[in-house]
């Protein structure tokens, strides 16, 4: 039995649902709003490339290491991006989130927040996760405030961690939340959503 198992995740009109091959074309149009294959520190496919993409998502997935979802806007089942639990260790019931990227239509909206809220819910509240974390690019200043936003701790920075796509060697920013942390941190982000938007 996987640490992770397959579940479907939905609110505020935003629904998660495991990463398949069916959703192909949808990510790939997802991609395609902004073309964000061409933002140097995201791990978003390039459309050739999307197929491939699903296919690693899911042998991750075998492997229990990994679990890509889709997130779909609920009413209509469009495609808006895509989310993962990913370096799943059971043994220390932690999970980090991550392979995150979504249409531009849909950045700075509810999305985000929607999102990490079902997935952290989800985390500290079915799995009994002690700890999730966060890894971003050094440079990926907007991931960075976002997980901030979160409450999440910077736990510090990997040095020389990680390819880029175009070949450069990145350094990795590392956050983490704890379950003790995990209440203040879910009323402040329902806060949030519950918040008029200008």
């Amino acid at each position: 039995m996987a640490f992770v198992e397959p579940v479907t995740l939905e609110k505020n009109g935003v629904t998660l649902t495991p990463l398949t091959l069916a959703h192909e074309d949808g990510l790939r149009r997802a991609a395609a709003d902004g073309e964000l294959w061409n933002i140097r520190v995201t791990s978003v496919p390039e459309p050739e490339n999307t197929r491939k993409y699903i296919e690693d998502a899911l042998a991750m997935r075998e492997a229990g290491n990994r679990f890509a979802f889709a997130v779909t806007e609920t009413a209509t089942g469009k495609v808006l991006g895509s989310s993962s639990f990913h370096d799943i260790l059971p043994a220390v019931r932690r999970v980090e989130i991550g392979y995150t990227w979504y249409a531009k239509s849909v950045q700075r909206s509810h999305v985000n927040s929607t999102c990490k809220l079902l997935m952290m819910t989800h985390a500290f509240e079915v799995l009994g996760c002690h700890v999730v974390g966060w890894r971003t690019d050094n440079f990926n200043f907007a991931s960075q405030a976002a997980i901030e936003r979160l409450g999440a701790r910077k736990d510090g920075v990997l040095r020389g961690h990680a390819l880029r796509r175009d070949g450069t060697i990145r350094d990795t920013v590392m956050y983490s939340m704890r379950s003790g942390e995990w209440p203040e941190a879910r009323a402040q982000l329902q806060y949030l959503l519950d918040r008029p938007r200008p």
